[in-house]
């Protein structure tokens, strides 16, 4: 008896495992070299020179107009930045980390004696299930799981994003 059970457990996890997809994708295109994101419109752009490989419709900070100021203030960064680091850990699916707070951005919240804060990053959802509407972020750029894959495969670091408003 236990013998059967050890091989319909067995059974289970390769038919289990076959089914799972990872959230790592490859990507086998043109390099992306430049990040465009535009707040206004809520849209964000992937080139290669000048060339679009792709746009997508983001979410942004729940606070989205004006440029960062400081810690807490819900407004996503305005400006030219570099991707810096990836996270294929995060608590929002995958997201790719964006180089705020710059010199200038972290004079300008010392000046009003606030800290300048940290932890911007290009980011999926919380929940897989569950699509949040509207701007609900703290600063990031929210887009669905699976065009996170996407970015994630496509975005390497240090390449340029440019925020505008």
């Amino acid at each position: 008896m236990r013998r059967r059970e050890l091989m319909m457990s067995t059974a289970a996890l390769i038919a289990l495992g076959g089914c799972a997809s990872s959230k790592f994708k490859k990507y086998n295109g043109p390099e992306v070299t430049f990040v465009v994101v535009n707040k206004e419109d809520r849209r964000m752009y992937l080139f290669h020179e000048d060339a679009l490989l792709r746009a997508y419709d983001i979410q942004l900070g729940f606070a989205p107009e004006g440029h960062k100021e400081f810690e807490g203030d819900g407004k996503t960064p305005e400006g030219l930045y570099r991707i810096d680091r990836r996270n294929p850990n995060s608590e929002f699916h995958l997201s790719l980390g964006i180089s705020y707070p710059n010199t200038v951005d972290y004079a300008a919240a010392k000046a009003v004696g606030k800290s300048a804060g940290g932890d911007i990053f290009i980011h999926g959802q919380k929940s897989p299930f569950k699509k949040v509407s509207g701007d609900w972020t703290w600063g990031c750029i929210a887009v669905t799981n699976p065009e996170m894959e996407e970015i994630y495969a496509m975005v390497k670091n240090d390449t340029l994003i440019k925020i505008n408003p």
